[in-house]
């Protein structure tokens, strides 16, 4: 796997079965989590906004959301906004391609 434009591979997608999450290392050294949710895969900061505990501890549920397995705060698999209490704040989303089995991490999706 070899970077290309700015994108960076940190997985394969044998790596985040759909429903599953892996946590990685970004090249600016923070601990991003992969998700898959029907597919399609999403990078998050892989740490909650409310307690900073590890969202890759957690879980993908069925509508697109992971929730963190400390408090149960729940954020878009692919944006990083809060679905659910006690998290008020969102987490930092990361760009993502896939390119054949590859998954490249991109920066971070500026927030809105």
């Amino acid at each position: 796997m070899a970077a290309t434009a700015g994108f960076v591979p940190v997985a394969t997608l044998a790596e985040v079965p759909p429903g599953r999450l892996l946590s990685v290392r970004a090249p600016d050294g923070e601990q991003v989590v992969l998700t898959n949710v029907g597919g399609e895969i999403g990078a998050l900061l892989d740490r909650c906004s409310h307690q900073e505990y590890a969202l890759s501890a957690g879980e993908v549920l069925d509508d697109g959301t992971i929730e963190c397995v400390w408090h149960g705060a729940r954020f878009d698999c692919r944006t990083g906004a809060v679905r659910g209490l006690p998290a008020v704040e969102g987490v930092p989303a990361y760009t993502v391609r896939v390119e054949g089995d590859a998954i490249l991490l991109g920066p971070r999706i500026p927030s809105p």
